[in-house]
């Protein structure tokens, strides 16, 4: 059974950084490529960033240059480092699987003074 799930998130100050981690487990990690998709209130899923199985990365426009996925293989491990932050990065944080089949819980970053 596959299981997804996320920690790390908070309240942060604008231009602060979190980084969020999804431990990962009951699928072969290594070989699928993941992906994080936040929703923000009152809005639909956002795809924010993936990684696939050789390590080669995207991101979205808005989180180019700020945001760096990376996972950690022998600890089945998916992270999100953000660094700053800004208030419309405020949303719920999922950690997903190729394809989108499988999601997390989810983790609150809340971006505000």
């Amino acid at each position: 059974e596959v299981h997804l799930v996320e920690s790390g998130g908070g309240l942060v100050q604008p231009g602060g950084s979190l980084r969020l981690s999804c431990a990962a487990s009951g699928f072969p990690f290594g070989s699928y490529s993941m992906n994080w998709v936040r929703q923000a209130p009152g809005k639909g899923p956002e795809w924010v960033s993936d990684i696939d199985s050789r390590g080669g990365t995207t991101y979205n426009k808005g989180s180019v240059n700020r945001f760096t996925i990376s996972r950690d293989i022998a600890k089945n491990t998916l992270y999100l480092q953000m660094n700053n932050l800004k208030p419309e990065d405020t949303a719920v944080y999922y950690c997903v699987t190729q394809g989108f089949n499988y999601w997390g819980q989810g983790t609150q970053v809340t971006v505000s003074s």
